[in-house]
């Protein structure tokens, strides 16, 4: 799941890069406002990129979910300082 997500990530931050690159190396040769408009979707994509990066799967553990491993979840609760459930 994660290296699926990691992927995306990469995919959309090369697809990043790719825009800027040929903006203002090829593109601008032509056209400038059309070379400055994929500058602007490429300015978009980073934080749509972290969303996807970082988004919580459905089987994700979270910060606050025990998942049910005794051994890990001892260990989770020491280092949040609290009492397991129950």
């Amino acid at each position: 799941m994660y290296a699926r997500r990691r992927h995306t990530y990469f995919a959309l931050m090369g697809a990043c890069l790719a825009l800027f690159v040929l903006a203002w190396a090829v593109v601008r040769l032509w056209s400038t406002e059309a070379a400055v408009a994929m500058c602007v979707v490429a300015m978009l994509i980073p934080p749509v990129a972290a969303m996807i990066a970082n988004r919580r799967g459905p089987d994700d553990r979270w910060w606050d979910e025990y998942s049910g491993d005794p051994q890990s979840d001892e260990w989770w609760d020491e280092l949040d300082g609290r009492k397991p459930p129950g």
